[in-house]
C-alpha cells in the first residue's frame, strides 16, 4: 500500500514508522530483525531503508603502494526490503540516490522494486563522497533530487528512459522527498531552500519526511512556510534521540542544525553516555507528545539500527 493511502486510511490517527541502516557486508541479517522486532508491537505501517553510495578503499600492494578499489560497504537495500515485507508483511520503503547511481542503474532498481510489489521509494539526490568538498553528480546519473523524481514519476506513466519498450504496464510508485526545517546545509537561504522542495513536489514528490531537528518550533515554522508557497502534500516529521556526547558536535557539524539550549546542558550535565541517552529520549518524547497534539500525520523515528531507545520512546507515545 502506498503511503499516502495508509495516511487517508488513518487520517485522525498519528502512525508509528522508523528507519533502519541495512548491516555492513559479513554482517547477519539477524542483528537487523533483532532491532526491528521490538518496534512491530507499534504497528509501523512501513519501514524507511536506507541505501549508501560506494566509497573508495585503499587496499596495501606492497612495497608502499596503495590500489584505489570502489566498495559498497552496506548492499543489499532491495533484498533487505523483500525480506522485511516477507518477515513482517508490513511495506518498505527503499532510499533511491543519484550519487552512485547512473539513470539506468536507477531504471533497473525500480523495474526490480515493480517487481517485488514495492510501491514506495524516497528519492534522494545523496551526499558527496568523503573525498569531495562538495556534491559531484556521477556520470550519467541525475544532478538533484527533482530530476530523479521526474525519471520515477516517468516510469509511473510508462515512460522508460530510451522508449523502446512497448508496454501497457505501468508502475505505481508513491514518491517521498526531504525536507530541511533548517534548510539543506549547501542552499543559499531558507527561501531557497523551499523553492527548491516545491520544485520536487511538482515534479511527482507525493509526501515530504523531515530531516531531524530538536526544536519543533523549527517544524511548524517550515510547514507553514511550504504552504504559503504552495506545497500541499504530507510533511512527516523526522525525529532523532540523541544518544552520545559527541553529538553536540556532531549532528550541527553534519547536517547543520542548531540543538536547543537546554538539551545541550542537559546532556553536558551527564557524567555517561547511558545518562545521555536517557536525555535523549525524555527530549524525543516531549517533542513526539507536542507533534501527535498538533495531529501530524506520521511519527518518523531516525533508529540508526539500534531500537532501545526508540522502543522507550514509543511505548510513552503510542
Amino acid at each position: 500500500m502506498k503511503i499516502t493511502e495508509h495516511l487517508k486510511k488513518t487520517k485522525n490517527k498519528t502512525l508509528f514508522s522508523f528507519e533502519i541502516i541495512p548491516p555492513k557486508k559479513g554482517n547477519n541479517i539477524q542483528e537487523l530483525y533483532d532491532n526491528i522486532d521490538p518496534l512491530m508491537e507499534f504497528n509501523p505501517p512501513f519501514i524507511d531503508v536506507t541505501t549508501s553510495r560506494e566509497e573508495y578503499v585503499y587496499v596495501d600492494k606492497g612495497d608502499g603502494l596503495l590500489d584505489r578499489k570502489i566498495t559498497r560497504t552496506r548492499p543489499g537495500t532491495l533484498g533487505i526490503c523483500a525480506a522485511i515485507k516477507h518477515k513482517y508483511d508490513v511495506d518498505t520503503v527503499p532510499h533511491v540516490l543519484c550519487g552512485g547511481f547512473t539513470k539506468e542503474e536507477t531504471e533497473y532498481l525500480l523495474v526490480d522494486c515493480d517487481y517485488l510489489g514495492i510501491q514506495n521509494v524516497m528519492a534522494l539526490r545523496g551526499d558527496a563522497m568523503s573525498h569531495q568538498k562538495y556534491f559531484e553528480k556521477t556520470n550519467g546519473g541525475h544532478p538533484f533530487a527533482k530530476d530523479l523524481v521526474t525519471q520515477i514519476n516517468d516510469l509511473n506513466s510508462g515512460k522508460y528512459l530510451h522508449d523502446i519498450i512497448e508496454t501497457n504496464h505501468k508502475s505505481n510508485f508513491c514518491i517521498g522527498v526531504a525536507g530541511y526545517p533548517e534548510k539543506h546545509l549547501e542552499s543559499p537561504s531558507m527561501q531557497t531552500d523551499l523553492k527548491h522542495l516545491k520544485e520536487k513536489v511538482d515534479a511527482g514528490a507525493d509526501y515530504i519526511v523531515t530531516q531531524m531537528f530538536f526544536d519543533n518550533k523549527k517544524y511548524f515554522d517550515f510547514v507553514n512556510a511550504a504552504k504559503e508557497i504552495g506545497i500541499d502534500v504530507p510533511i512527516i516529521p523526522g525525529i532523532k534521540p540523541i544518544a552520545v556526547t559527541r553529538h553536540l558536535q556532531l549532528l550541527p557539524q553534519v547536517f547543520r542544525i542548531d540543538l536547543p539550549e537546554a538539551l545541550i546542558k542537559a546532556v553536558q550535565n551527564c557524567k555517561t553516555n547511558k545518562e545521555v541517552r536517557q536525555v535523549g529520549i525524555e527530549w524525543a518524547i516531549q517533542q513526539s507528545k507536542e507533534l501527535l497534539e498538533a495531529g501530524v500525520p506520521v511519527l518518523h523515528y531516525y533508529s540508526m539500527g539500534k531500537s532501545d531507545n526508540i522502543k522507550k520512546i514509543a511505548s510513552a507515545i503510542f
